[in-house]
């Protein structure tokens, strides 16, 4: 079918509050195939993917060797039982995530002791919690949700600590964790609203600089939220702080490196849990296998997703091992959280390749590398182009936020800006609240040569926009 064939029959049977279309025809492309870091559309023109299709292609699209284990897998296994009949694949999965994460996190925490750098909680440092409990689940949002039913079993405390800007998925209990009032307003009044939300300090990338450590506010900004989050723990009924290391999808922000070392320390005064949402940075994303590695701080439960599998609904909530056993009970026949595809057998076998491939071809250093490449290229190609102008960046996760002359976001001007570039074959998303950040999360697997090549049409484009 053509492009158009396919945007009508969404429009006569897709809820039409889904897909986006413009009248003009300038929006969606209609995807037919991806390869490596490119696009094939409906019509057949290559486009350059600067988002990863969300960051999920961190090995790029379609990588061999996850391919290879889906359809294998699915020759010999297309379904298993989630909670009842396990599959070898679902333990063998469980068992690399808690190496990747928990097991590593204990070694890296014998070689540094240093206080507030991969701290256990409360100073316990027994066995268990140098491993991680697995509870898989398909989209991000459940493995949110997952980590939140884990702290009010704990801790038996309905309330969390969120922060303004946050993203953390659109289910009933996400989105009580979720900032945005686009997507909570029209559902309020069936909300029970347990998140209590603070203010998410963030790093200004100077005009002209490549420093990603310099603090907005810096530290009275941390002091502050350390403060305020202080006195919502001392009311009693908070029991966890969920946060995401790095808000993507609110506009690339990247905190203060003093940021998540002050949240292990206000959870563990508090004896509160903190929740890592690492569904988008996680996996290499931030030029470390997971965001909190940048300040060396071990969280009590992480969520996983998007890259864990490069393109199968999966996803993972991991956490402590003493910490689940304590929440969870035995099961005895009929567990309390379960779905019809939990662990899901193609998914399994595509995650252990996808993390495989990451190791293999050592993306997560390339990241770092080329991350930094990119940053410097977006500083010094754009920083003097227009006054309106400010990047930031950590790994292969860059923003380029647009203001009109009267410091307002410049949200239409975005959006003109990514449209060109797709007509120009790159496809790049807007982030933030105003959708006035123009995001970079491209597949791990992309060449400085790509890069420039994109951050040259970029900079043709910018140099008409009015910011």
């Amino acid at each position: 079918m053509t492009a158009r064939q396919v945007l009508n029959l969404l429009r006569r049977y897709e809820s039409r509050n889904v897909t986006f279309v413009e009248p003009d025809g300038s929006w969606p492309i209609v995807w037919d195939r991806a390869r490596g870091v490119h696009v094939w559309d409906a019509e057949g023109k290559k486009y350059l993917d600067l988002t990863a299709a969300f960051g999920v292609a961190a090995a790029g699209h379609a990588h061999p060797g996850v391919i290879w284990a889906g359809q294998r897998q699915m020759a010999r296994l297309l379904h298993a039982m989630g909670d009842v009949h396990p599959h070898e694949l679902k333990a063998l999965l469980a068992r690399e995530l808690s190496r990747r994460t928990f097991e590593r996190w204990a070694a890296a925490s014998k070689e540094d002791s240093r206080p507030g750098r991969n701290a256990h909680p409360n100073g316990r440092r027994s066995a268990s919690a140098a491993t991680g409990r697995t509870i898989f689940c398909n989209s991000g949002f459940e493995a949110v949700e997952a980590a939140l039913k884990t702290a009010m079993l704990a801790t038996g405390k309905p309330g969390v600590i969120v922060f303004e800007g946050a993203y953390h998925g659109l289910g009933y209990g996400a989105l009580n964790a979720t900032h945005r009032d686009h997507f909570r307003g029209p559902f309020r009044s069936q909300l029970r609203e347990f998140g209590h939300f603070v203010p998410f300090p963030s790093v200004a990338m100077a005009r002209g600089t490549s420093d990603p450590g310099r603090p907005m506010a810096g530290t009275p900004a941390i002091e502050a939220a350390e403060d305020r989050i202080g006195r919502i723990l001392r009311r009693g009924k908070v029991g966890a702080v969920l946060v995401e290391p790095v808000q993507v999808r609110g506009g690339i922000n990247i905190p203060p490196p003093e940021f998540l070392p002050m949240l292990r320390r206000v959870c563990d005064r508090h004896r509160a849990l903190l929740i890592l949402d690492e569904i988008y940075t996680g996996f290499g994303r931030t030029g470390k296998w997971f965001a909190c590695e940048h300040a060396g701080v071990t969280p009590d439960l992480i969520c996983l997703g998007k890259a864990l599998t490069g393109g199968f609904p999966l996803s993972a909530c991991v956490g402590r091992a003493d910490l689940m056993d304590a929440a969870w009970p035995v099961s005895h026949g009929e567990a309390i959280h379960t779905s019809t595809f939990l662990g899901h057998p193609v998914g399994c076998a595509m995650a252990l390749a996808q993390i495989d491939a990451i190791r293999r071809l050592e993306l997560v250093e390339r990241s770092a590398e080329v991350g930094r490449f990119l940053l410097n290229l977006l500083q010094s190609q754009l920083s003097n182009l227009k006054s309106g102008i400010a990047m930031r960046g950590l790994g292969l996760l860059a923003g380029i936020e647009l203001r009109s002359p009267d410091g307002s976001p410049a949200t239409e001007e975005t959006m003109n800006v990514i449209k060109a570039m797709l007509r120009r074959g790159f496809i790049l998303l807007p982030e933030a609240a105003h959708a006035n950040v123009i995001g970079f999360t491209p597949p791990l697997t992309i060449t400085r040569a790509q890069l420039a090549g994109a951050v040259a049409a970029l900079k043709v484009i910018l140099a008409g926009v009015r910011c």
